[in-house]
């Protein structure tokens, strides 16, 4: 067992420390060519800071690991809400643009709710539901580059000074590929070993995938946040956020759907319902909607949101492992 647990935190450090790798090259490579702070962090950070759940879901996808798959991609959009964005709402709320705001939100309830009134209507998710989602992350890239290029003062400009010495193209281009590298092979552990010590614990695959998973891939994100809140940068981290909650339907779960059509994991009961439909997908959107609806309408974030998602992560957590 001890085994196990060892390469299943390797996997959680591999899955960080590429993140960062992988983050600090494509920023590096997109400022380069002048792209606004907001755009970089709903697209170019999104993506590296969802790259651990894409490699993850994938890796369990190949091996016919429906709980982790499926647990993951929306274990992270409940973590990244209901715990990194409540952190940073509860340390430093402030105001947002709704209008560069509501692109993202809205692409991702939408997907998000196909998403979840598939799984209540069918219970499964074919192989055809995949390619459409990967198709809606390309729409996503291309709206959101061409609003941001017709409509700049949507985008905050960055100022983040560099840290330290300024790094060549070549040394970006490097730190891209050493990150995805050690993200995919962090994966590979975090799943194989994730899956014996839910067996050894006799937890469902789907609990592990919904908690355990989720939040040691959704770690780039919280690094991310608490390096943006730091920098003064709070349009990074909330635009990385709803980004990252948006590429876990399109991107991660449609790759994972892409490659082995799965049913919904019904592992987990609450009475004689199956727990994620009703409590794992309506959460998803309920946090989201906490977090995204007063923004929308008010153009800020307040503490209360914070502490209200905090209380539900927790009251979920403990959930998932007593019931």
């Amino acid at each position: 067992m001890l085994y196990p647990v060892l390469l299943f935190l390797l996997g959680f450090a591999l899955l960080i420390k590429g993140g960062d790798w992988f983050v600090d090259g494509s920023v590096g490579i997109a400022r380069r060519f002048h792209l606004p702070e907001l755009l970089i962090g709903a697209t170019i950070v999104s993506i590296g800071t969802t790259l651990p759940e894409v490699m993850v879901s994938s890796q369990a996808a190949m091996q016919g690991n429906a709980g982790i798959s499926y647990g993951n991609a929306i274990g992270s959009i409940i973590c990244n809400t209901s715990l990194i964005a409540a952190i940073t709402m509860t340390v430093s709320p402030g105001k947002v643009n709704p209008k560069s705001f509501s692109l993202p939100t809205a692409f991702f309830f939408a997907a998000a709710l196909s998403y979840a009134l598939i799984a209540w209507t069918v219970g499964s998710f074919a192989r055809w539901l995949g390619f459409v989602y990967l198709a809606v992350f390309v729409l996503y890239m291309i709206v959101s580059t061409v609003q941001m290029k017709k409509h700049p003062e949507f985008a905050e400009e960055s100022e983040e000074e560099a840290d330290g010495k300024e790094r060549s193209f070549w040394m970006e281009l490097l730190l891209l590929v050493i990150g995805a590298a050690a993200i995919a092979v962090g994966a590979r552990f975090l799943v194989d070993n994730g899956t014996l010590i839910a067996a050894a614990l006799g937890v469902p695959d789907s609990v592990i995938g919904l908690t355990m998973v989720a939040l040691g891939t959704s770690l780039p994100e919280l690094i991310t946040a608490i390096t943006s809140l730091v920098k003064g940068h709070g349009s990074l981290s909330l635009g990385n956020i709803i980004g990252a909650n948006l590429f876990n339907i399109v991107l991660v779960s449609g790759m994972a759907i892409s490659i082995s059509p799965f049913a919904l994991p019904a592992e987990k009961q609450l009475g004689s319902f199956n727990s994620s439909l009703i409590v794992d997908l309506p959460l998803m959107l309920c946090v989201m909607a906490i977090m995204c609806f007063p923004a929308l309408k008010k153009g800020e974030l307040k503490r209360w949101q914070g502490i209200v998602l905090l209380c539900l992560y927790a009251c979920f957590t403990v959930y998932q492992f007593v019931s």
